[in-house]
């Protein structure tokens, strides 16, 4: 008889140990998510399109970047380094921070928005020659981030500029000094590329020469090339001959036929041919390779 009601004692009480167990709240287990942190933003101030990359803490897959009121698309890379790339957004400072699905955020930094610089990759041509005319002085300018407004400057200074498309820009070149030239394009709001070189050939050149219409006593021949100046001096196997003017104490002369074409009128001593060999030089010093011709 004892031995049953102890046993019935037993089990009654193994019962209300198992109902106060399934009663009793079962405790919640603590967070894993460390708290959300920034350490680091490299860089602190960028260009659209550049990356940056943030060094922090309780970085999760979710996590989002905000500037300002905009969320932009991240890339987690572990638990402590997440990058994005900067949005296309008006230049200015903005404040930067980060979103985490439950709902914490980290505390705002100033992050400054810089304005996207224009880049020039080429020149199309880029020499042009001191005579050239028309669609000859166009030069194409080929590059990116081109803009409304955007303009070529040239040595520093602002000229017409026409805008083909964001990678493509042409200007006329102005007449120029020989030499090499500095060609940069600038968008609104200061932000200027970096600087390209454009190279004005006046260096004259004779491409050839023929005998034109024949006189009683002299004959013309026919000088042509490029880069030829009303002040350029022909010489005649070491003789200097100018535009408008004889030599002393002959009646040969030179005439200007524009940048492309020089006329000297010769007067020679007898109708064998012979070697004549022809130069010419411009006032600033420059001088065309030598040119041997066989003429009277």
């Amino acid at each position: 008889m004892l031995r049953t009601l102890t046993i019935t004692l037993l089990v009654l009480l193994a019962s209300l140990t198992a109902a106060i167990a399934q009663q009793a709240p079962v405790p919640a287990p603590s967070s894993r998510l460390q708290s959300l942190s920034v350490l680091s933003i490299l860089p602190a101030q960028g260009e659209p399109g550049a990356t940056v990359t943030l060094n922090g803490t309780g970085f999760t897959t979710a996590t989002t970047v905000a500037m300002g009121a905009r969320d932009i698309p991240a890339a987690v890379v572990g638990s402590r380094i997440i990058t994005f790339e900067l949005p296309d957004l008006p230049p200015g400072a903005y404040a930067l921070f980060l979103k985490r699905e439950d709902g914490a955020t980290t505390r705002p930094f100033n992050f400054v928005l810089l304005a996207q610089k224009p880049v020039i990759s080429t020149l199309s041509p880029d020499t042009v020659t001191a005579c050239a005319t028309g669609r000859e002085r166009e030069v194409l300018v080929n590059g990116a981030n081109f803009r409304n407004g955007t303009r070529v400057l040239l040595d520093g200074a602002a000229v017409g500029t026409r805008i083909i498309s964001p990678t493509s820009l042409a200007f006329t070149t102005p007449a120029l000094a020989a030499g090499m030239h500095q060609v940069q394009v600038r968008n609104p709001g200061d932000a200027t590329s970096g600087a390209a070189a454009l190279f004005i050939d006046a260096k004259p050149e004779i491409a050839g020469v023929s005998i034109g219409r024949e006189f009683v006593n002299y004959y013309e021949l026919v000088v042509t090339g490029r880069n030829f100046q009303q002040t350029s001096v022909l010489v005649v196997d070491g003789k200097r001959l100018s535009t408008g003017k004889q030599l002393v104490g002959e009646r040969e002369q030179l005439v200007y036929g524009g940048c492309n074409q020089m006329v000297y009128q010769r007067f020679p001593y007898d109708p064998t041919p012979k070697q004549i060999i022809l130069q010419v030089v411009n006032q600033n010093g420059e001088e065309s390779p030598l040119f041997t011709i066989s003429a009277p």
